[in-house]
């Protein structure tokens, strides 16, 4: 059956997805690649000779969708105390769309990202110690990742309105040429200590940007918070 997401309204939006809450399922979301940036495109912007991949190599909904099997497969429960889970694959009238885990607070509205947090709220005592519980889990394991970006990580909240998971969205992968099962764990724990380095440190660069009259960037913060979609459905 083909999901019909044209006629809905996106939720969030990344640098080359929409994200639009599941028709059928108000706890999935569906990622389908943004109508005005085709895959030609993304290649076309590519210097030599990157420019030369196949099309497949520039679908993000592929790489994450193996990226997902992969993690589950090297480390198979504990990951998702971390990340979203994958549902694979459905088609949508928007073409292919990736379904996968939509993280909600116990209101039942879509979690927001923890850049929207941090900048609404501050760092509160309740933000730092999700963080570090976050951080502790991801090096313990030795995930192999990209940078850990504030947009691409929501916070979940309780009925209190305190954060009770970090859970990262988007942005899986990592560029290291040796593949992860083949790397020693010390190895692994070594490169994650360091991403969460660097998540500290843009926590406490965006802290400091509070008080401005915008909120920096549009990545980062939702178009509607997917009450109504979950109402709809239920």
């Amino acid at each position: 059956m083909t999901l019909m997401l044209s006629s809905q309204r996106p939720f969030a939006q990344g640098g080359n997805r929409l994200c639009f809450v599941h028709p059928k399922h108000p706890d999935r979301c569906v990622k389908v690649r943004r109508p005005d940036f085709s895959l030609e495109a993304r290649r076309r912007k590519k210097g030599f000779p990157k420019n030369l991949k196949p099309l497949s190599s520039f679908d993000d909904n592929l790489e994450e969708f193996h990226v997902m099997q992969q993690l589950e497969q090297q480390f198979g429960m504990p990951i998702f105390n971390l990340i979203s889970r994958c549902y694979g694959f459905e088609d949508t009238d928007m073409g292919r769309g990736l379904t996968s885990e939509l993280i909600r607070d116990h209101s039942g509205h879509i979690s927001h990202t923890l850049k929207q947090y941090l900048w609404d709220h501050d760092h509160t005592e309740d933000s730092q110690h999700a963080v570090n519980t976050f951080c502790n889990q991801w090096i313990d394991l030795g995930v192999p990742s990209r940078d850990l970006l504030l947009h691409n990580i929501v916070a979940q909240r309780n009925h209190k309105g305190l954060i009770v998971r970090l859970v990262l969205i988007d942005g899986l992968g990592n560029q290291n040429i040796l593949p992860m099962w083949l790397q020693p764990l010390t190895l692994r724990r070594n490169k994650a200590r360091r991403k969460t380095e660097n998540l500290r440190e843009r926590i406490e660069a965006l802290v400091n940007q509070r008080g401005a009259d915008t909120f920096p960037g549009f990545h980062g913060q939702l178009f509607h918070e997917g009450v109504e979609d979950k109402d709809h459905e239920q």
